[in-house]
């Protein structure tokens, strides 16, 4: 099962380079396991214990199973994740000319650690917008094969780079796309008309918008001396998408579950499809429309926000509390912080605890320094919105926010045993 586990989240992974990639992979798999695809613009005929699935702005996407027990009695079971990634973000206008060579004007989307985005081969995915025969359309657009990268400066030339340097996200970020003998045989968004039809066959009157960004096309892999790690971009948090889904298709039909993974989550969440916009609450009214039922079953119910924890570096262990420093492949990590960064009480760690030692899942707890500043999630945003009692939990990876990250090969098995349990099991505190 840890294999088949492991291999399968290396290939969401590499179908999933932007959240609409992602979205659009994690829909797919639901519709294989039976979900049936709702519109938000249609009415909903919603029947008991049916397995639905709805997407928001192609990036976000909430499934649920309606259980044979009543909401109102046995509440919902809802995990929690997001589908965006820091990366780098194609500006609208981003033609570059320098030197000769054909360049794109970026921005950096979230917290990214920008110095490993040096010297990698770079390709672009995500959303593309254009007019056909007098229609807007939209179409979703991977280019798979490295086409730009970022040179470093050599160290001849930067005799300082190993003492460290502020990098100018401006000035050094641009990717390299081509030599060019002159500006005019450099237009992006006829690049992007060309990528369409070469993908899609699709001609294009006009490419009007876009919505782009780099990913390093390396692939994932389980690497170490005996295969202790898997080695790759978004695992932040694409991880727990992934693990969320593996234990939704493996719930039982008593419960009524729900996986939510939404994008926006590294630049706050704020947007009609984000954990602070009221995509989930908006769901969750068109299931439950009378409003006792819905407050009763909220009230009754329970999200697990599953999101990365730092895992204790074996060269920085300085930096993590000395009762807190979760291990790699030593199974899940409960967070907590007294300032609601993280949404977890006692009621709710208890409860996640006592699913783990049933399961037998190793499990661990992190607060981040009494002396640093802590991150947030979708926990608390999603708790103070809709009002669910909530547990902040992740698996431990090293380099969050990198170009490629390192997580556990053991322990994704131990997340999706105790998400499968969580969906299944028939009390909530």
């Amino acid at each position: 099962m840890q294999a088949t586990l492991n291999q399968g989240l290396i290939d969401y992974l590499g179908a999933s380079p932007s959240p609409f990639h992602a979205t659009a992979s994690l829909a797919q798999r639901l519709r294989s396991g039976g979900y049936e695809r709702l519109d938000e613009r249609e009415s909903w005929q919603l029947q008991a214990g049916g397995r639905y699935y709805v997407t928001r702005n192609d990036s976000s996407i909430i499934a649920f199973q309606l259980g044979t027990q009543p909401m109102s009695e046995q509440g919902i079971r809802l995990v929690g994740a997001h589908t965006d990634s820091p990366c780098l973000r194609v500006k609208p206008h981003p033609d570059l000319h320098s030197q000769g060579f054909w360049q794109l004007g970026v921005e950096v989307y979230g917290g990214a650690l920008l110095a490993p985005w040096f010297d990698r081969d770079l390709s672009l995915a995500g959303r593309l917008t254009y007019s056909r025969d007098g229609h807007i359309e939209s179409q979703l657009i991977d280019f798979r094969q490295a086409i730009a990268t970022i040179p470093n400066l050599a160290i001849h030339l930067n005799r300082e780079a190993n003492q460290g340097w502020a990098i100018n996200a401006q000035k050094e970020l641009p990717p390299i796309l081509a030599q060019v003998a002159s500006q005019d045989a450099s237009d992006f968004r006829a690049l992007l008309a060309e990528q369409l039809s070469r993908e899609h066959d699709l001609v294009a009157d006009v490419v009007l918008d876009f919505e782009l960004g780099f990913y390093d096309t390396q692939p994932a892999s389980q690497i170490g001396l005996n295969g202790e790690f898997i080695a790759g971009a978004r695992l932040d948090n694409l991880l727990s998408c992934y693990a969320g889904l593996q234990a939704l298709l493996a719930a039982t039909p008593e419960q009524s579950c729900m996986l939510v993974c939404t994008d926006h989550e590294e630049v706050g969440s704020s947007s009609c499809c984000g954990a602070d916009g009221p995509f989930l609450e908006q769901v969750l009214r068109r299931i439950l429309p009378e409003e006792d039922a819905l407050q009763r079953t909220i009230n009754r119910s329970l999200l697990i926000s599953a999101d990365n924890a730092h895992a204790v570096h074996p060269n920085y262990p300085e930096k993590h509390d000395g009762n807190h420093g979760p291990k790699i492949n030593a199974g899940p990590v409960i967070k907590v912080n007294s300032n609601q960064r993280y949404a977890t009480s006692s009621e709710t760690a208890g409860f996640f605890r006592h699913l783990c030692l049933t399961e037998e899942v190793p499990v661990q707890s992190f607060v981040t320094r009494s002396d640093m500043g802590c991150g947030s999630t979708i926990g608390p945003i999603t708790a103070s919105r809709i009002g669910v009692r909530t547990v902040d939990i992740g698996l431990p990876t090293f380099a969050m926010h990198s170009i490629r990250e390192l997580a556990g090969s053991q322990d994704l098995a131990h997340l999706v045993k105790v998400l499968t349990a969580f969906y299944r099991s028939a009390e909530l505190p």
